[in-house]
């Protein structure tokens, strides 16, 4: 399989060989510098060859690669030239569009269950203790087959839970009407934030990220991010779930010779501002062993220093473009880029990246026996498609030939937990008017002559009945007697020691 091409210099070629793809990599540089072409290069290049690419358009320029590149002029025209591109032309990529709030692409949905408390945790923005009780109410929910698809049931669920606190404490542990209440809090948050469109049927099926078209170029989705990233925490979690459901759902693959799918996450300093260590732990576990999955991980981010030292140590495949040394920070990620490249005596790494103009950059990717190559400065190949954006009807036009609309742009509502809540609640007010009437019915059989007679023989709270009557007149007789008894029985031992003396 023909390797992908990232850039050339007059000495050397800096190569991608496709089996090292799943050995993810990292596209870092200044804004400005290039990294959306050094992306779209070598998204074109996995697509050539057959491997389907997943990736957020941020900016809204990478909608380009779904068209072909304008004719060459004399400034790219000479560019293509000095790297000897001599078979270049335009030519547009398979791409298939989607987005969360439906606007410029395909929805994309998933279950409440299937996102699962850790992330929607996350996302929500909940501390331990609410994360806690979240959890509490997940499991409720599996015990009574109660079904959370979209965020009605989830509000459902909580509304229940908060009504019966004291029963679900007493068997699940200790939750609090007050946290219950933050996470309800935080749910309206949620929604305002766009997410309702989010959660919900039909939701997205990992196989359709993974097509080839039928010339078996593999197909390059593009997720419209240009809203969702004034959004972070909810970015940050849905590509962060796409990353966990790949590696939790695809077989083991070993090393093959094309990854299945690569995956850029771009703006990466997202995922892990404020992660908290767990989840961090997590992100770092998916990275490390999804590649035997056969996917590969590419973060794009302004600095190398935003993406963990454990993870940045994973990424085998580099291009690193500009870095400005205007503050502190800046020389301290210069410094830092410098150390982690591969040793090359004639590069002075530190002083070229602060030297490379826009569409050069410093290169290294793995070779045979996956030994990383020696970095090299290079000129970074033109793409084939449009570097920008696009029309609205370029965009429609794209729509009208994917093959997965028919199956998403129609949500579908099943019966789930917020309808089954709902009718238990009915049941149990439809059950009380006919508690209230059998105890009428009873009241009303126990009247009549039955209720009289038992009235005049135990009395009623008005008067007494005659059975209290009887037993305090015979008290009332028996007192009395005694009385008399001990009266005579003192006074007549009394007198009659008078008499004796």
């Amino acid at each position: 399989m023909d390797n992908i091409l990232i850039g050339k210099n007059d000495a050397a070629a800096v190569e991608l060989e496709p089996r090292f793809g799943n050995r993810h990599g990292m596209i870092a540089g200044a804004t400005g510098t290039g990294k959306s072409v050094s992306l779209m290069v070598l998204a074109e290049g996995f697509s050539r060859r057959g491997v389907p690419v997943f990736l957020a358009d941020v900016k809204g320029d990478l909608a380009g690669l779904s068209q072909p590149a304008p004719a060459p002029g004399e400034k790219l025209r000479a560019r293509l030239d000095k790297l000897g591109l001599d078979g270049w032309s335009p030519s547009a990529n398979p791409v298939v569009f989607w987005d969360l709030y439906a606007r410029l692409g395909h929805p994309v949905r998933t279950t409440i269950s299937e996102m699962g408390p850790t992330l929607l945790a996350r996302v929500m923005e909940l501390n331990d203790t609410q994360e806690g009780v979240l959890d509490v109410a997940f499991r409720v929910a599996d015990d009574n087959g109660w079904l959370l698809l979209d965020l009605d049931d989830l509000r459902s669920l909580l509304k229940f839970a908060a009504e019966h606190a004291s029963e679900i404490s007493a068997q699940y542990g200790l939750i609090s009407k007050a946290s219950i209440g933050a996470i309800q809090r935080s749910l309206l948050q949620l929604e305002k934030d766009g997410a309702t469109q989010f959660f919900g049927e039909p939701a997205l099926d990992l196989a359709d990220l993974m097509r080839q078209d039928m010339s078996g170029r593999g197909v390059i989705n593009i997720l419209a991010a240009d809203q969702l990233i004034l959004k972070p925490r909810l970015y940050s979690t849905f590509l962060l779930w796409l990353l966990s459901e790949l590696f939790e759902r695809l077989p083991e693959v070993g090393d093959a010779e094309a990854p299945k799918l690569v995956f850029f996450f771009d703006e990466a300093h997202l995922l892990f501002d404020e992660c908290p260590p767990a989840l961090l732990q997590r992100v770092e576990q998916v990275v490390r062993l999804i590649r035997s999955k056969g996917v590969g991980v590419y973060f794009c981010s302004q600095n190398p220093d935003d993406v963990p030292n454990d993870i940045l140590g994973q990424l085998g495949n580099r291009v690193q473009h500009a870095l400005r040394a205007f503050t502190p920070r800046d020389r301290k990620a210069i410094k830092a880029a410098a150390e982690t490249f591969p040793v090359n005596p004639k590069v002075d790494v530190a002083e070229v990246i602060t030297t490379l103009g826009v569409g050069e950059a410093l290169a290294t990717t793995l070779r045979d026996r996956g030994v990383p190559s020696p970095v090299e400065p290079v000129l970074v190949v033109a793409p084939v498609s449009r570097i920008g954006t696009i029309t609205e009807d370029e965009r429609r036009q794209v729509a009208s030939r994917s093959p997965v609309g028919p199956k998403y742009d129609t949500p579908v509502n099943r019966d789930s937990a917020a309808e089954m809540l709902a009718r238990r609640a009915d049941e149990k007010a439809a059950d009380e008017p006919e508690k209230a009437a059998k105890q009428t019915k009873a009241q009303a059989e126990e009247g009549g002559w039955g209720g009289a007679l038992r009235d005049a023989m135990l009395g009623t709270g008005r008067r007494q009945g005659m059975l209290e009557a009887m037993g305090k007149s015979m008290l009332r007789s028996v007192g009395s007697g005694l009385g008399r008894q001990i009266l005579r029985g003192v006074l007549g031992g009394i007198l009659g020691g008078s008499r004796r003396s």
